[in-house]
């Protein structure tokens, strides 16, 4: 065999490698919509049609991910792969000096913790499920940066990736369009109907879009996360197309994902979403009085639009931020009462139940992930999990702007690190699978030593 043809092979292995990850990231926007916690309610599927169109377990989850990780750790063990920053990256200069260890130490320091407070838990089947999603997010964020970080080719990763996110977004259209009336319709249609749990029967008597996602909240979060690198990653991708096409294909994405984030009616994802533009409208080389004109119009036109639309919520006294104010008081309460190691990893339901007003509606989660840790596992998980996330976005924000590509990926973590003040995604494997793979890709793309041996930066 000619000397070539061995690195051809190598490659397109890694290629493969790239795409499958990719897909399966992609599937977690299809399929794994629903918190962990609620993995009981999600019934295996039975047939081609229920598997095709119905969400999975998320023990199916697990073993394609345990399926990546070996592939993946035969191609770290083998030296399958590039050297950490022997390939070229897609920045324009890489930074001097990387993030402090400590801060690399951290997010391995977390989910420690979450064993140690899992050992004191107050509700053993509410943990397991917990844990094991903590182990898949940690899982993920290691692949990110130790493998992904460290394939040359990896187009085949973001068009999977994209290419679920359409299918997402079509979804989302599609309720919009009729399919909403179409779900109400069916159930009314069956016996017994109203003896559906409450928190079902106002999600199908509701308006707002879902997609493939357990509400839509969690959808304007993926959207949040999402839209900006993979619409970055669409015109990069359509290179060999005129301009004219590749603006037309990047706007109709573009507006697509705009569309569902607006009739997901998510209010924080509207918020977000202004912040996220005003970021990432001082990255652009505009004059400064053209700029600062572009983020008036944008920032009156934003919070003109969020008033009209949500006028009607204003008006009935705002109530699910009311809600959100007791779940964090009540993890709060919990939080002093056990601040070493919590009541255990996803037990916030259960110390909830007991503190909640008794006309207040049920909640099985904080709507706050970092207050969560605190109530869940001490102030210790809490500081672990917060440190990583907010030092994380925090350090890499100045690395991150040396290039568009790696900027509309840390842009996505802004807003998803933002959201996770009002809402669960790290318990959505849909969310943080999809958070934290990104986040290590950006550690391991700007910072390739930095994990994984001395930092030749440094």
């Amino acid at each position: 065999m000619p000397n070539g043809a061995e690195p051809a092979r190598g490659m397109r292995g890694l290629t493969a490698f790239a795409t499958g990850t990719g897909l399966c990231l992609g599937l977690a926007l299809l399929k794994f919509g629903n918190p962990v916690i609620l993995d009981n309610l999600v019934a295996l599927p039975s047939g081609f049609f229920e598997t095709l169109f119905q969400p999975w377990p998320i023990s199916w989850g697990y073993l394609m991910l345990a399926a990546i990780v070996v592939v993946g750790g035969w191609l770290l063990l083998s030296g399958k792969l590039p050297a950490p920053g022997g390939r070229e990256s897609g920045a324009k200069a890489l930074p001097a000096v990387g993030p402090p260890r400590w801060l690399g130490f951290l997010l391995p320091a977390w989910l420690v913790w979450q064993f140690l407070a899992a050992s004191t838990s107050i509700d053993g089947r509410l943990t397991q499920n917990t844990l094991g999603e903590f182990i898949a997010v940690t899982a993920w964020f290691y692949l990110g940066h130790l493998i992904l970080a460290r394939i040359p080719d990896s187009r085949g990763f973001w068009v999977a990736l994209i290419a679920c996110f359409v299918v997402m977004l079509w979804t989302g259209f599609n309720q919009h369009y009729g399919g909403l009336d179409e779900v109400r319709r069916y159930v009314r249609s069956q016996p017994g109907w109203e003896n559906l749990p409450a928190e079902h029967l106002k999600r199908i008597a509701s308006n707002r879009i879902f997609a493939t996602l357990l509400y839509p909240n969690t959808l304007a979060g993926v959207i949040l996360l999402l839209t900006p690198v993979l619409a970055v990653g669409i015109w990069d991708l359509t290179s060999w197309l005129t301009p004219v096409t590749r603006a037309v294909l990047t706007g109709l994405f573009i507006y697509a994902s705009v569309a569902c984030l607006y009739w997901s009616g998510s209010k924080a994802g509207w918020l977000i979403s202004l912040i996220m533009a005003t970021v990432g409208l001082f990255q652009v080389t505009f004059p400064r009085r053209l700029k600062v004109a572009i983020l008036a119009v944008l920032l009156v036109a934003g919070m003109a639009g969020f008033f009209v639309k949500f006028q009607s919520y204003f008006a009935k006294g705002a109530t699910s931020v009311g809600a959100r104010f007791q779940y964090w008081r009540a993890s709060a309460i919990t939080a002093v009462r056990h601040p070493v190691l919590g009541t255990g990893p996803g037990t916030f339901s259960v110390t909830y139940r007991q503190l909640k007003p008794p006309e207040a509606e049920m909640a099985r989660l904080t709507h706050n992930d970092y207050l969560e840790q605190a109530s869940d596992s001490g102030l210790p998980g809490a500081l672990f999990f917060t440190g990583f996330v907010l030092g994380s976005v925090g350090w890499l924000y100045r690395a991150a702007r040396t290039s568009t590509f790696h900027f509309a990926v840390w842009v996505g973590l802004f807003g998803w690190a933002l959201q996770s003040f009002v809402e669960f995604g790290l318990y959505i494997p849909a969310v943080g699978w999809l958070a934290f793979g990104l986040l290590g890709w950006l550690w391991g793309d700007l910072f390739p030593r930095r994990l994984s041996g001395p930092d030749h930066r440094s």
